[in-house]
């Protein structure tokens, strides 16, 4: 008897021994390659990280076409009233389109963690895309404030799930020398949306029909597709299945994700059971709970934070009022449109930038000096609008365009750098929604108060707002 249990236990010594062997020569083999090394040889997780990239594009394309409609006249005609020579949306209704979508994604945001652990990524992402086209479809068809009210708060539920089920299959199945770049990607994504958004706006935007804000929404379906059709080739994130015993599930995701060499997937699969058991001995469960104890408390601070402060540095305002502003101040719709792909086209370019500063110059110093710079601009902008001249007005338009490049080249970027990278594996999923929840919580905020204090018929501050989000920053 005492026989057969050393031998038992001398067994299970050698299988961890082993499993920390290839665990090892996995890790060096990580360290050792470069960004393009790795996209030769992971061709198939590179690819498969695109498609999350895609998905995170549906995401940013409908949260700037919540605030684009309000720059197309037919929109504020059709759902709004006459004030004073212009159609206008009341501002409770502004705050409802804006705001209430914003809330839901947070809940979406945060139902993702739990929905995710109960059946996985790729299922959870199965139903959302489902539910998106029920959403869309609320959109496009509505001819009332509160059908497309309807529309709008069930989109946001969903973007708030997509957003976090993304990040986190990035990080998870993501070659470690391409960590830095796919979650650049992922900022991409979110200036890519709003480019399409802002070309479409500048085709139909001048429309006198309800096709020129319908266009927007009907082009949510083009990216809904797509994501529909590669979704059921989708590999499971073997995290995932590891941490629900399934090996054999698990060797066989990696195997899609490319890794087929003689051994490859089983000396990935050895990195992820020991990152798994090492957290494990620290995080007793899985609940939200844990990624505020004492053990994890910091990691989930430094990685959500970011979010937070992209939210309250003022993108709202110029992502979402911009093109409104610009047509309050005396520019022609068609030119309001174009300055806002530019905006889009700048945002783009700082995102490119992005990618190489963000190892050459490190995530905490695009943060503290990206912070810094767009606060100067705030500060410059309310103070230009405040003097009210042409020449000041075109300045603080200008000053709104250079923002782009620098919110994008810094905090825009190195936000989801740091989301996916600094949270623990086992609770990244968890953390990622908190992260994005805090974030929308903040959004929130914005959209229910600033319509009442930008809007013509309410405290009319214009770009003055800078001053204030400056404060908050």
């Amino acid at each position: 008897m005492d026989t057969e249990k050393t031998t038992h236990s001398f067994s299970q010594h050698e299988e961890g021994f082993h499993t920390a062997d290839l665990a090892h020569l996995a890790t060096q083999e990580d360290h050792e390659e470069s960004k393009w090394q790795s996209i030769r040889n992971n061709p198939w997780a590179f690819a498969w990280c695109m498609f999350a990239v895609w998905v995170t594009l549906l995401v940013s394309y409908e949260n700037q076409a919540a605030g684009t409609v309000l720059g197309i006249p037919q929109f504020r005609k059709d759902f709004g009233h006459y004030y004073e020579g212009n159609y206008v949306i009341d501002a409770k209704w502004q705050s409802a389109f804006s705001g209430a979508p914003t809330a839901f994604t947070a809940v979406g945001a945060l139902c993702a963690g739990q929905i995710a652990d109960w059946i996985g990524r790729k299922y959870t992402l199965t139903i959302m895309l489902a539910l998106s086209y029920a959403s869309i479809t609320l959109e496009f068809v509505a001819t009332t404030n509160q059908v497309f009210f309807g529309g709008k708060v069930l989109n946001g539920f969903v973007v708030g799930v997509l957003a976090a089920i993304a990040t986190t299959y990035v990080g998870e199945i993501t070659p470690l020398a391409l960590r830095g770049l796919m979650t650049c990607l992922l900022a991409l994504a979110y200036t890519v949306g709003p480019l399409v958004c802002s070309i479409i706006l500048n085709s139909v935007g001048t429309a006198t029909t309800r096709w020129a804000y319908r266009s927007i929404f009907c082009s949510q379906y083009g990216f809904l597709v797509v994501a529909t059709i590669f979704v059921p080739f989708m590999p499971e994130s073997p995290w995932w299945l590891l941490s629900r015993n399934k090996d054999d599930q698990a060797i066989r995701s990696l195997k899609k994700l490319g890794y087929n060499k003689e051994g490859e997937a089983e000396k990935r699969l050895a990195v992820i059971r020991i990152t798994l058991t090492e957290i494990a001995k620290e995080t007793e469960g899985v609940t939200y709970f844990e990624c505020f104890r004492k053990s994890n408390l910091r990691r989930t601070i430094i990685s959500i934070a970011p979010l937070s402060i992209q939210a309250i540095s003022g993108v709202i305002f110029i992502a979402g009022y911009s093109t409104y502003y610009q047509q309050l101040a005396g520019y022609s719709t068609s030119e309001s449109f174009k300055l806002f792909i530019a905006l889009q086209i700048i945002s783009m370019f700082g995102n490119v930038c992005s990618w190489d500063l963000v190892d050459r110059l490190g995530r905490r110093f695009l943060i503290l000096w990206g912070v810094g710079l767009l606060t100067v601009l705030l500060l410059v902008v309310g103070g230009l609008a405040s003097a009210g001249t042409t020449s000041s007005i075109k300045g603080a338009i200008a000053l709104m365009i250079l923002y782009g490049f620098i919110y994008n080249a810094t905090i825009g970027s190195v936000a989801y750098n740091l989301l996916t990278e600094v949270a623990t594996s086992r609770l990244r999923v968890k953390t990622i929604s908190i992260g994005i929840c805090c974030q929308s919580l903040w959004y929130t905020m914005w959209s229910f108060v600033l319509p009442y204090l930008f809007n013509p018929d309410h405290a009319n501050l214009g770009a003055k707002v800078c001053f204030i989000q400056r404060y908050s920053a």
